[in-house]
């Protein structure tokens, strides 16, 4: 009998750990909500963010294409790692970034 009972305060004291260790302990530091890349359905609202960007000239120009752009223009990597460029999308001329993330922003 005692050793069920042992085996039962056991087994439930692995899961309350198990548990705590999902838990997010430090209340005051949210868990980030943007994923380090981009996806078609997330966008960093903060975008272009500046860092280190990996894309080559031929990747950034690709992933503008993909974003229905076209005629792209004076693609140059800024010194804040931000691709610039100016290019068309639906006859109107913009000036596009994309950044690190993969975030892509366009103005008129």
């Amino acid at each position: 009998m005692k050793k069920q009972m042992y085996l039962t305060l056991s087994l439930v004291a692995m899961a309350a750990m198990a548990q705590a260790q999902g838990m997010n302990n430090n209340a005051s530091t949210p868990m980030p909500s943007m994923p380090a890349v981009s996806t078609p359905s997330s966008t960093n609202p903060t975008a272009p963010v500046e860092g280190k960007n990996s894309f080559t000239k031929a990747q950034a120009n690709s992933r503008l294409s993909k974003a229905g752009f076209s005629h792209i223009s004076g693609l140059t990597k800024g010194d804040s790692g931000v691709w610039h460029a100016t290019a068309k999308k639906r006859k109107i001329t913009y000036k596009v970034t994309l950044d690190y993330q993969g975030n892509i922003t366009s103005k008129q």
